[in-house]
């Protein structure tokens, strides 16, 4: 049994991985930007660890899907500026209104309506444009350390073609053997701490309220529920946003005077968990999304310790398992992106707007290239009926 699952489990920590790895130190400015010390950072941890862990794991279990959850990136970064001048109270206090206005957001079902109205081709262009650079950041590692990514290159597409479910869990294995043999990897030298929740009581004021909650609450539901609806609608699967977000929005409202700040549906890692690799059944996906949860908890619990093992790890070699892991995902959408049809070139527009960077009040280009996308699509279904008519 545990060798059937070892791909999604495999999936699911790459997932955790990629997540960590890409944006903890974020996490450690913002922490840092509202006055926390090594205490509460590691409570923030510990929030975001349980958070992430039992959203995911109870939202995959029930629907039977790859629901993974995460922090809000663009969120985190968001709060290195705007937490500058606020208490620890006011940040808390700014997290819980942030969560009770997502709550709002996702009763109302606003953006379960939305996400059905995406055109398939706009939807797998966004996703296709947010995967890009890890897919691009797999083979410029070849400069940082050409005999490391050449190995993993090598391993992974000979393990495609003999044992294509353990291709990604070779190629980890290999590279974590490679790493520790060359030195870039020394796991004795890690220690272990057990982190203790501090709860800071949340203290309201307009400040934080109009300069952090607010922002917090539209980058978090533009640039990452979208996204994240968007990567499971182009995996073939029709999730029901209202209560998905609003179990997200639940659990970062209970969590939220611990460190939780965002909880959210995932999009990039996601993607790693709803990916063939993770298991060639779609109905079976989910587990790859549970074993990420599993594996949250984990990081939770082992705070600061976990932290510093995934920082402990090459930046070449996350980046490389990332790219490896996400090619399939990248190859099928850049297909579906770009198929004949109605909505090619709205696809096409995405596709480049997401990959430009764009970015407007805080809010990062994956939802800026969506609103081109589906800019052009109407304009050219108006024009289409004005025209046969």
């Amino acid at each position: 049994m545990l060798l059937k699952n070892l791909p999604a489990i495999s999936a699911g920590f790459v997932a955790v991985l990629v997540g960590f790895a890409s944006s903890v130190a974020i996490v450690f400015q913002a922490a840092a930007s509202a006055g926390a010390d090594q205490a509460v950072l590691n409570s923030w941890l510990l929030a975001l660890g349980l958070a992430l862990g039992l959203s995911g794991i109870s939202l995959s279990w029930y629907f039977r899907m790859p629901v993974l959850t995460a922090w809000s990136t663009p969120g985190a970064a968001l709060l290195v500026s705007s937490l500058q001048g606020l208490s620890l109270a006011e940040a808390s206090g700014a997290f819980v209104l942030s969560a009770l206005l997502s709550l709002v957001l996702a009763l109302t079902g606003w953006f379960d309506s939305l996400s059905r109205r995406i055109p398939l081709p706009v939807a797998s262009a966004m996703l296709a444009g947010i995967l890009f650079n890890f897919g691009v950041a797999l083979f410029s590692g070849l400069q940082q350390d050409l005999v490391l990514v050449l190995l993993m290159l090598l391993c992974f597409f000979i393990s495609k073609h003999f044992w294509p479910r353990y291709a990604t869990v070779l190629t980890l294995l290999l590279a974590l053997g490679y790493a520790s043999l060359s030195g870039q990897f020394q796991p004795q030298t890690l220690s272990l701490s057990w982190p203790v929740p501090v709860w800071v009581m949340p203290e309201w004021s307009w400040a934080a309220l109009i300069g952090v909650a607010v922002p917090l609450c539209i980058v978090t539901m533009t640039s990452q529920n979208i996204p994240g609806l968007a990567v499971l609608q182009s995996a073939g699967y029709q999730v029901p946003a209202r209560p998905v977000l609003a179990g997200c929005a639940l659990s970062n409202l209970v969590l939220a005077p611990l460190g939780a700040f965002s909880v959210n549906l995932a999009a990039i890692t996601a993607a790693i968990c709803a990916s063939p690799e993770a298991d060639p059944d779609p109905t079976q996906r989910y587990k790859a999304a549970i074993a990420a949860g599993v594996f949250y908890l984990l990081s939770g619990l082992c705070g600061a310790a976990v932290v510093a093992l995934f920082l402990a790890l090459p930046t070449v070699l996350v980046s490389a398992i990332a790219g490896l892991a996400l090619l399939g995902t990248i190859g099928t959408n850049l297909g579906a992106s770009l198929q004949s049809g109605p909505a090619r070139e709205a696809g096409l527009v995405t596709l480049l707007v997401t990959v430009s960077g764009l970015n407007f009040f805080g809010i990062n280009s994956a939802f800026w290239g969506l609103v081109a996308g589906l800019a052009l699509y109407g304009l050219q279904q108006g024009l289409q009926k004005v025209k046969a008519g």
